[in-house]
């Protein structure tokens, strides 16, 4: 009765999980290098030292900070959304999507020793990023990627173009 169901279940949910993964991947380390940056204050420094030596239930916990912290953010856009505010409801999820995922991904960055500490984790994070790391690889590989990033390369040398055109007026 349930034989395909695996099979079903993941022709369902690979496609979805890949694009929160293509979103995540996309942002996940150029955000966290952006708060990596923070460190030459000294007030975040230390923050960062002090994350960083947290002793593994601790810095699980701290791993749920982006999330719990910008729930009234998300709460609002939605109310916004609800009542005909689309455009700032949707601005400002996106806002939050990004700010979350700089934050988790600093976080994790500074934590992730800690969490090896759990058998459980340690276990389980190698499979997730070798399974991560295959599905980016074959979307990567897709045609579509190559046509995106050709486009990106693309539009990227034509802004630098007009932008050393404008300099030079």
């Amino acid at each position: 009765m349930f034989k395909g169901l695996g099979t079903v279940l993941r022709w369902i949910f690979t496609p979805v999980i890949a694009l929160i993964l293509l979103f995540e991947e996309w942002g996940w380390a150029p955000l966290a290098a952006a708060l990596r940056r923070l460190r030459e204050f000294a007030l975040w420094a230390w923050m960062e030292r002090k994350i960083a030596q947290l002793p593994p239930w601790a810095a699980l916990l701290v791993l749920l900070l982006p999330s719990v912290g910008l729930l009234p953010a998300k709460l609002m856009a939605l109310w916004l959304v609800r009542h005909g505010q689309y455009s700032l409801g949707v601005c400002i999820l996106i806002v939050a999507k990004l700010i979350g995922t700089a934050f988790l991904a600093r976080l994790f960055e500074l934590t992730q020793p800690a969490l090896m500490q759990f058998a459980w984790f340690a276990r389980w994070y190698p499979r997730w990023k070798a399974w991560k790391d295959s599905l980016m690889a074959h979307m990567r590989a897709s045609a579509l990627w190559q046509l995106a990033r050709k486009t990106k390369l693309q539009a990227k040398a034509l802004v630098r173009t007009l932008l050393a055109k404008l300099a030079r007026k």
